[in-house]
């Protein structure tokens, strides 16, 4: 069984999009032959970057060893954290060939956070990947997005859901309609974009945790704040939501519009990245700069032509792209 070794600057246990990318992506290796093993912050002392607890900031000593003692067929790097820049040295300065991918709007974040320049975060980011056999990225607005700033080795990597866990279910009776929005809760993500609605006969419920929770919670008491959920108990909240709102214009995908379209709900959002590569308007959303009109159009959306729209993202698909995308190391 041939190995991959992945190098992340992410948590195995935290709970986002990049973390539920490669979980899945294992469980597919396996089945089609491969083996992924994963170097990430619980190989180093590491510490929660000040202010955004869900970024660690690793010190990867002797980063080189541990790589060299892993011994893989193929070497990925998924993160252009601490841990992502020290394996992209050793691996460089040893001439073993790589790939990378873009998760995160990483000069977005910057800004948000540090109030970094654009461009110069974006020097950075061309830099990191300059030396990548493929960068590998989730839509092809991305993928644009990546040309333009003079990235050019770049390939569009899809995503996939989990159709056992997420699909649709009868909805419970209710007086009302119910507007759902699942989210890491942090300020990048606008979410109050989403609090702010104010539509009449609809109950709104935000499912996550982070670092802004508590601010949106003082704020916004019209709005039921459910904490962080898995498994079956987040498939049922998209399963009973009639509008799944997804206010970001941030993240580079989504995943959380996969897992809604799958349980037969509609999406609602801005037109930009992420959601106008998932987005069918008229058929499971509707992309609208007025977030309330878009959440309006979605209530006469059909449950199984959204369903079936979503038959397309498969997690056996994202493991073609990356398995035809790996380098060899030499």
């Amino acid at each position: 069984m041939k190995k991959i070794l992945v190098i992340t600057d992410n948590l195995p246990d935290q709970i986002n999009g990049v973390v539920t990318t490669y979980k899945n992506l294992t469980k597919v290796a396996l089945e089609n032959g491969y083996e992924i093993s994963y170097i990430d912050p619980t190989n180093f002392l590491y510490i929660n970057c000040p202010g955004y607890t869900e970024i660690k900031l690793a010190l990867p000593v002797n980063i080189g060893k541990l790589i060299a003692s892993i011994d893989a067929d193929y070497y990925h790097i998924a993160t252009e954290g601490p841990i992502g820049l020290a394996a992209r040295a050793y691996l460089t300065s040893h001439g073993i060939k790589y790939n990378t991918s873009y998760h995160t709007r990483f000069p977005e974040l910057l800004k948000t956070l540090l109030h970094i320049p654009l461009w110069l975060s974006w020097r950075y980011i061309r830099w990191f990947h300059k030396h990548s056999g493929r960068c590998l990225t989730t839509t092809k607005s991305v993928v644009n997005e990546l040309k333009s700033q003079g990235i050019d080795n770049v390939v569009c990597w899809t995503r996939g859901v989990d159709t056992s866990l997420f699909n649709p279910q009868p909805r419970l009776p209710k007086s009302y309609k119910t507007l759902l929005c699942v989210s890491r809760v942090s300020c990048e993500k606008n979410l109050e974009d989403f609090c702010k609605l104010q539509i009449p006969g609809t109950k709104k419920i935000l499912v996550g945790g982070g670092p802004h929770l508590s601010y949106l919670q003082q704020h916004y008491s019209d709005v039921e704040f459910v904490g962080m959920k898995t498994g079956s108990e987040l498939a049922s909240y998209y399963q009973q939501a009639d509008v799944f709102v997804f206010p970001s214009r941030w993240d580079t995908f989504g995943i959380v519009m996969l897992e809604a379209i799958a349980c037969g709900t509609p999406i609602a959002a801005y037109p930009c990245n992420g959601p106008l590569d998932v987005v069918e308007c008229g058929v499971n959303g509707y992309l609208d700069e007025n977030l309330h009109l878009a959440v309006q159009d979605c209530f006469s959306l059909n449950k199984a032509h959204i369903y079936l729209s979503s038959r397309r993202w498969t997690w056996q698909s994202c493991w073609d792209i990356f398995h035809q995308n790996l380098v060899e190391p030499t």
